[in-house]
């Protein structure tokens, strides 16, 4: 460490304050005046200061809880669900059980405190604790090591920080305005071909009508158990997170869970369409997965092939003809989901089998694309937080000068 600096706990500097929540069924305790935030609301935001809440407490919610006011310019932290996230409020706030305030010291910068936390979120979300999930406890925090250089330092450090980081917050907000447009591109094509496809004599028909004769449309196995080591592989709804998926990673579980499901054993190239959840997710089997099963929130869709090929209907399925109709039937609050009654009745449209090659080799193309593009901005995007991370240690091991925030600058902008 830097002479000059000490090596503190966070408790010598801050005062650390719980949180907590009124009654919710006490409607006396809500919709006054006093500002009141949970992790939920925290995540996401442009910039880390907060000056409203969603929720409001009167003086009998704050009264009636364990919930606290910390004073402006006070940094609240969300200890669970999950760890990690940072706001600096701009108004006197309280949290709830979620969250933790830490009100600077007058050895301390606030910002200071907002940036060393920051640049330490792994090393909170390893102190935390629990089953069901993980929370920062209040006494842990207070114990963190904290490396304290004098208060004129401290400004002088965040002073160099804001001004790198607008700059580089600037060059990522611009990357990931490029990698929205690369997936509107995408999404676009697909509108396109798809747009008013009976102008142009294409089939509508519904979805029942053109799968092959094996494929049942049904869900998969309702209550497939606990992982089973050497077991059958299933697929979940949060394996769809590519197009095509294979073996890696996918839970297992006891044969004998499958025995009645035989209609939804997977052949290989199956579409996987989510069905519950992230509805109109929509992903193919590898052809490793033949003879693997899929749970009840997936259903397998296998076109007969003299109608509709396999390819063309991936696109179809990604379609927005499709995915507005699947967002119309989708249902529910705590689970989205879409009956099997609703999904046989969904409306396609296509061409006919040569006309469906010549579309999926333009969509490909446009696809193909789209992917070596969203690769470059996400890479960029990487970098960019790394640089971050290379200046927060510098800048928190005493080593950060003026020069080298402007060269990070000049190395966002490149």
């Amino acid at each position: 460490m830097r002479e000059g600096w000490k090596n503190v706990c966070l408790e010598d500097v801050a005062k650390v304050v719980n949180g907590g929540t009124p009654k919710t069924n006490v409607s006396e305790f809500w919709g006054g005046e006093h500002l009141w935030i949970t992790p939920a609301e925290m995540g996401g935001l442009d910039s880390p200061y907060l000056n409203d809440s969603r929720r409001k407490l009167t003086d009998s919610g704050l009264q009636g809880s364990s919930a606290s006011l910390v004073p402006e310019n006070s940094v609240i932290l969300s200890t669970r669900a999950p760890i990690g996230h940072l706001v600096i409020n701009d108004k006197p706030m309280a949290f709830n059980q979620g969250c933790r305030g830490i009100v600077a010291g007058k050895d301390a910068f606030y910002k200071f405190i907002y940036y060393f936390l920051f640049s330490n979120v792994e090393l909170l979300n390893d102190l935390g604790s629990g089953t069901t999930f993980k929370e920062l406890s209040a006494g842990k925090l207070k114990k963190v090591n904290f490396p304290l250089p004098s208060l004129e330092e401290q400004k002088r450090i965040v002073a160099m920080l804001d001004e790198a980081f607008e700059g580089i917050d600037t060059v990522v907000a611009n990357t990931e305005k490029n990698l929205a447009n690369a997936r509107e591109l995408y999404v676009s094509s697909l509108g396109k071909v798809f747009s008013q496809p009976s102008s142009e004599g294409w089939g509508m028909v519904e979805i029942k009508d053109v799968v092959a004769e094996r494929c049942s449309l049904s869900y998969g196995i309702v209550q497939p158990g606990k992982e089973f080591e050497g077991g059958l592989p299933i697929i979940r709804p949060t394996d769809l997170t590519k197009k095509f998926i294979t073996l890696r990673g996918l839970k297992r579980i006891d044969p004998e869970k499958a025995v009645s499901y035989t209609r939804t054993t997977l052949k290989g190239g199956e579409l996987l369409l989510c069905v519950r959840g992230s509805t109109g997710t929509i992903s193919i089997a590898d052809e490793e997965l033949s003879g693997c099963n899929v749970t009840r929130g997936i259903v397998p869709i296998n076109f007969n092939p003299e109608v509709v090929c396999q390819s063309f209907g991936y696109y179809l399925m990604a379609s927005p003809l499709v995915q507005e109709q699947i967002k119309q039937k989708t249902y529910g609050a705590a689970l989205m989901q879409i009956n099997i009654r609703d999904l046989r009745k969904l409306k396609l449209a296509f061409p006919v089998l040569s006309d469906q090659g010549k579309i999926v080799k333009k969509l490909d193309e446009i696809s193909a694309e789209v992917k070596r593009l969203e690769a470059i901005y996400q890479q960029k995007l990487t970098a960019l937080a790394e640089l971050k991370q290379s200046m927060l240690q510098k800048a928190f091991s005493g080593e950060l000068t003026a020069r080298q925030a402007e060269s990070a600058v000049e190395e966002a902008t490149a």
